[in-house]
């Protein structure tokens, strides 16, 4: 598996010169919070959460300072080599928030970027990190309805060009809401989001967690309320689903032994299926432009007529265009494994 050569060389060069093609008009962030301070041209970024750093990554590599979690080796070859080396600088937002300002100051960055909601929650830990810091703290929308908007603004932000990806997010979520208007609502898939090893944990209807499979049009079975919820087998045996997604392939495997699990509709049809993960999970976590690729995937699983594409070709070229690296056949089959 190879980088994509013109990413590659691009990024090489930005690596070396950490230097963006244009300057950047002053504007506002996705929660309307100026940032006329922001200086150009803008050459460091530091990312406040996963969902940022991977939109960065996927618009502009040279530009991240580092991850929150250092990349893991088999995550690695599914990124740039300059990038997928960068070091972990924690994160400043989200469950289990590891950086403190001083080390952010440390590493000089012009700009720190969030990504996610713009409640505001999150728009006064913005104005507090950006009063202690002095340092420019875009705050962008992280819905994933909202990915092409959301190229846009960053774009503006650091002064590149976000129209091939933000017009690549409208195709991909106009094709998703188009074929799944087709279906009528009473035979729309009932779903279940397995998350941790014990498949216990899932999220309600309304969570950020499960927004792959609300625009898909699955029912999630877990009902309303948002949020993540811990529940048992006897409810999922209870609510029925007639697809499960899981995100451990692990708690897959056991599934499918359990006689527990196996009463329920999914099971007897053999219609478990465990989300990609590589670089980036595909439907659930991060909560970033990585789940524009999911959405084929869910697609394919959720309604297999309406949706006849090679998902490996898509998946090829999602990776090009998005991770700028082309996975061959090996790779493909380690991020596939056991999603169909």
């Amino acid at each position: 598996m190879q980088p994509d050569r013109r990413s590659l060389l691009l990024a090489s060069a930005a690596f070396a010169l950490a230097g963006p093609a244009r300057a950047a008009e002053p504007s506002r962030d996705d929660a309307g919070r100026a940032l006329d301070f922001l200086k150009h041209p803008v050459a460091r970024v530091f990312p406040a959460g996963p969902p940022a750093a991977i939109l960065l990554y996927t618009l502009a590599p040279d530009l991240l300072l580092g991850w929150p979690r250092a990349i893991r080796p088999a995550e690695k070859p599914y990124l740039l080599p300059q990038a997928a080396d960068l070091p972990e600088v924690g994160r400043l937002t989200g469950r289990g928030n590891t950086a403190n300002l001083e080390a952010v100051l440390t590493l000089k960055p012009d700009l720190i970027l969030d990504v996610g909601s713009t409640a505001e929650t999150y728009r006064s830990l913005a104005d507090r990190v950006q009063g202690q810091t002095g340092i420019p703290y875009a705050l962008l929308d992280g819905r994933l309805a909202s990915a092409p908007a959301t190229y846009r603004s960053l774009g503006r932000l650091i002064g590149r060009d976000a129209e091939p990806p933000a017009v690549l997010a409208e195709g991909i979520l106009a094709t998703m809401r188009e074929r799944v208007s087709t279906v009528p609502e009473e035979k729309r898939p009932r779903v279940y989001l397995a998350r941790g090893p014990r498949g216990l944990e899932t999220a309600r209807a309304g969570s950020i967690n499960v927004e792959a499979l609300t625009l898909m049009g699955a029912v999630d079975v877990a009902g309303p309320g948002g949020g993540l919820a811990q529940v048992s087998p006897e409810d999922v045996v209870a609510w029925a689903p007639e697809v499960i997604v899981a995100l451990d392939p692990a708690f897959a495997a056991a599934a499918r032994q359990d006689p527990l699990w196996r009463a329920t509709p999914a099971l007897r049809a053999n219609r478990l299926h465990v989300s990609p993960s590589l670089p980036f999970g595909w439907v659930d976590f991060p909560p970033s432009v990585n789940r524009l690729i999911g959405l084929w995937w869910l697609g394919k699983i959720l309604y297999p007529s309406l949706f006849p594409e090679d998902i490996r070709g898509i998946a090829r070229d999602l990776y090009r265009r998005l991770y700028h690296v082309t996975p061959d056949d090996p790779a493909l089959d380690r991020v596939l494994a056991g999603a169909l």
